[in-house]
C-alpha cells in the first residue's frame, strides 16, 4: 500500500530550477527538507499556540498533537495533499461560551471531540456522494453567515477580557500586527501574528522596566498590581517532560454550542484542498472527502487526550507559495519538530506567559479576520444580498450570533449565540426557499437599486 512516504529527489536536491516546483512526491536534500519543515513550524506557531491559550488548554499538548494530526492527515491522503494541521481558532468562541456557563477544560474538549466525529462523518458522506451534498445543505450564503457569526461572536472576549488588562500595549500590538500583515511580503507576512506576539513580549518587558507594575484587571477580572510580563514560571519549568493530559467530559449544552463549527471546518478544508490543487496543478477533488475525514480524526485524537481541535492551515499554504516547494516530506519534518516542542515544558511556560494586553491587540485583528472570512466566502461565490432569500436568514442569524441572543426552551435547556444563530441561518434559509417563488431561487436581483419595491420585471 502506497502511504505517500517515498519521495524522489528533485534535481540535484539543492535548488529548484527557475520556474520549476518541487511536487508533493519529490523532496530536496534532507537538510534542506528539515529547514523547510522548520519554516512550516514557525508559520503555524502564531495561531497554533494562541488558540490553546485562548481556549484555556495546554499549549505544549496542542503543539504535540498538531504534529500527530498532521502525520495522520498525510497518511490518510497518501501524501497527495501537502498540509499542516494546526490548532483551530474556530473553536475559541465556543470555548469562551462553554466556560462562561461553568464548563471545564474537559467539557470543552468533550464538546469539540463530538464535532470531530461529526466532521469525520461529513467526510465519509462526501467520499460516498460527492461534494454536491455540501453545497446542497450548506450553500455559500449559509456557510459565509455561520463563519461570520462565529468570528464576530468573539468580540466581547477581546473587549472585556484581554484589552482592559493593558490597553496601551494592546493598542501598540494591534498597530504593529496590522502593519506586519499589510507591509511585509512573502513568508514574513504569513507569520505576522507570531511577529506581533514577539513585539508584544518586548513592549511588555520594556513598559515593566520603565513604568513598573500596572494596576488593572487580570484574566479573572480581579483588579491587582502586577507585572505585565511574568516569566517566573519559565525558570521553574523543566526542559523535558510530558504535557498535561486529561479526558473529555460530555454535556449536551456544550455539544450544541460547538456543533455549528462543523460548517466552518468543512469550508476551511474545501478551500484548502482547492487552493493546494491549483498550486500543484493536481486534481484533488477525489481527496476532498478524505481530507475532511482526516481532519476529523486529527481533532478526535487531540481532544481525546485534552488538546484543542485541529484544522488545515492557510499560513502553510503561504510558505509553499513563497518557496514553490510542495513536498510532503517537509510536512513530515514539521510534524516531527512539533512533537519535540511538545516535550519541552519550558516552551509551554513561555507561551503561557503571554501578557493579556498582547492577546488583546492580537485578538482584535484575529477575531475580526475570522469573521470577515465569511464575507470572503460570499464574495467568491457571488452571493447576491439584494435577494431576500439570502438576506433575511443571514441577517437574522448573524445578529443572534453576535448579540448572543438566548432562547429558553425549558428550565434546563436553552440555545444562544453561535448555536442559535447557526440554527436560524440553516433552517431559515431552507424553510424560506421551500416557500419562495421561483424567481427568487434563480438568484436574480429582487430589489431594484434605490427603491424598496420588488423588481418583478427582472424575473
Amino acid at each position: 500500500m502506497d502511504l505517500g512516504v517515498r519521495w524522489k529527489l528533485h534535481g540535484d536536491g539543492r535548488t529548484p530550477a527557475p520556474g520549476a516546483v518541487v511536487r508533493p512526491d519529490e523532496r530536496l536534500s534532507w537538510p534542506r527538507t528539515a529547514g523547510l519543515g522548520a519554516q512550516h513550524v514557525v508559520a503555524m506557531f502564531g495561531a497554533s499556540f494562541v488558540a490553546p491559550v485562548l481556549m484555556g488548554l495546554d499549549p505544549n499538548l496542542a503543539i504535540m498533537m498538531s504534529g500527530v494530526a498532521t502525520m495522520v492527515f498525510l497518511l490518510a491522503t497518501r501524501g497527495r495533499v501537502p498540509s499542516y494541521l494546526g490548532c483551530s481558532l474556530s473553536f475559541v468562541g465556543v470555548a469562551a461560551v462553554i466556560r462562561a456557563d461553568g464548563g471545564t477544560s474537559a467539557t470543552v474538549t468533550g464538546a469539540v471531540l463530538v464535532v470531530g466525529v461529526a466532521l469525520f462523518l461529513v467526510g465519509v458522506a462526501v467520499q460516498r456522494f460527492g461534494a454536491r451534498i455540501i453545497h446542497a445543505a450548506m450553500p455559500p450564503i449559509v456557510t459565509g453567515a455561520v463563519v461570520m457569526l462565529i468570528g464576530f461572536n468573539l468580540a466581547p472576549v477581546t473587549a472585556t477580557t484581554y484589552w482592559p488588562q493593558d490597553q496601551w500595549t494592546a493598542l501598540l500590538v494591534m498597530l504593529f500586527t496590522g502593519l506586519a500583515v499589510v507591509c511585509l511580503r512573502g513568508f514574513w507576512s504569513r507569520i505576522a501574528i507570531f511577529l506581533g506576539l514577539v513585539f508584544g513580549y518586548g513592549i511588555s518587558w520594556l513598559f515593566d522596566r520603565i513604568f513598573g507594575r500596572i494596576r488593572s484587571a487580570d484574566a479573572s477580572g480581579k483588579v491587582t498590581d502586577h507585572w505585565r510580563l511574568d516569566l517566573s514560571g519559565v525558570g521553574q519549568a523543566d526542559w523535558i517532560g510530558l504535557p498535561t493530559f486529561h479526558g473529555p467530559s460530555f454535556e449536551w449544552s456544550a455539544i450544541l454550542v460547538a456543533l455549528p463549527v462543523v460548517i466552518a471546518l468543512v469550508a476551511e478544508n474545501a478551500g484548502h484542498v482547492k487552493a493546494v490543487g491549483e498550486m500543484t496543478g493536481d486534481d484533488l477533488d477525489d481527496k476532498l472527502g478524505t481530507a475532511i475525514s482526516a481532519d476529523g480524526v486529527g481533532s478526535v485524537l487531540s481532544t481525546a487526550v485534552g488538546g484543542p481541535p485541529t484544522t488545515t492551515y492557510s499560513e502553510n499554504i503561504g510558505v509553499m507559495a513563497a518557496t514553490r516547494v510542495y513536498s510532503t516530506a517537509a510536512y513530515w519534518a514539521a510534524a516531527c519538530f512539533a512533537l519535540l516542542f511538545g516535550l519541552c515544558p519550558k516552551f509551554g511556560a513561555v507561551v503561557a506567559a503571554i501578557p493579556g494586553g498582547v492577546l488583546g491587540g492580537i485578538t482584535v485583528i484575529l477575531y475580526g479576520m475570522i469573521g470577515l472570512l465569511g464575507a470572503q466566502i460570499w464574495i467568491n461565490a457571488g452571493v447576491d444580498l439584494r435577494n431576500p432569500l439570502n438576506l433575511v436568514p443571514a441577517a437574522a442569524g448573524i445578529i443572534i450570533g453576535v448579540g448572543n441572543v438566548t432562547m429558553e426552551f425549558t428550565d434546563t435547556f436553552e440555545l444562544s449565540g453561535i448555536a442559535l444563530g447557526t440554527l436560524v441561518v440553516i433552517t431559515g434559509y431552507h424553510a424560506l426557499r421551500a416557500f419562495a417563488p421561483a424567481h427568487l431561487k434563480n438568484r436574480q436581483p429582487l430589489l431594484d437599486e434605490g427603491t424598496s419595491s420588488y423588481d418583478e420585471a427582472s424575473s
